[in-house]
């Protein structure tokens, strides 16, 4: 709560200006002229004094009050770098968390994909050479789109444990995996009309 400073001097005035008043007030009614004159010589050290002591009160005030801004000041822009770290914390998690779904879900469409082609070369025993080979070649391709989705998730889930304030990147294997994908299910369909 800031101190209403022009208040405090003005009441700090007001005191002087009633204690002055005061001063000079018995000199009035006695009407002595000897005690008149040694009256405000006798009072304006003390007046002196006082003024003093109330100047040096307000500058110690004034200066608890600047130190106290300062500090409150401090206090903020920390809390706000500490706020804006969080985010960037957070955000950089996010990503991380949905790098990780997308490398889940190539897998499963991987694993899912070779499932139904081996048991689609099960069933239809009289498979010519050429649909076989392009059916393992498609294999290998999902084999390895399944094999490096799950590196690249590995990879993914040790990076988010220690995240740093940077964008996550899955490397290698997590780039190629929907390509690897992409390219055993393209083959299998070719494999599939080629029968």
């Amino acid at each position: 709560m800031p101190v209403p400073w022009l208040r405090v001097l003005d009441t700090v005035l007001s005191l002087a200006e009633l204690t002055r008043k005061v001063n000079r007030r018995p000199a009035a009614v006695i009407g002595e002229a000897a005690d008149a004159t040694a009256l405000p010589s006798a009072a304006s050290p003390i007046e002196a004094r006082l003024a003093g002591v109330v100047v040096a009160a307000l500058k110690e005030a004034f200066d608890r009050d600047h130190q106290r801004v300062q500090l409150e000041r401090e206090q903020r822009e920390a809390d706000h770098q500490r706020a804006e770290r969080l985010l960037r914390l957070e955000l950089v998690r996010q990503a991380g968390e949905r790098e990780l779904a997308q490398l889940r879900l190539v897998a499963v469409i991987a694993g899912g994909s070779w499932l139904a082609t081996v048991l689609f070369a099960g069933f239809a025993a009289d498979l010519n050479v050429a649909t076989r080979v392009l059916l393992g070649v498609g294999w290998i391709l999902l084999l390895a789109a399944l094999a490096t989705a799950f590196a690249a998730q590995t990879a993914v889930a040790a990076w988010l444990a220690h995240p740093p304030e940077r964008v996550v990147h899955p490397g290698g294997a997590g780039v190629a995996a929907p390509w690897l994908l992409l390219g055993g299910l393209a083959i299998t369909a070719v494999a599939v009309l080629v029968r």
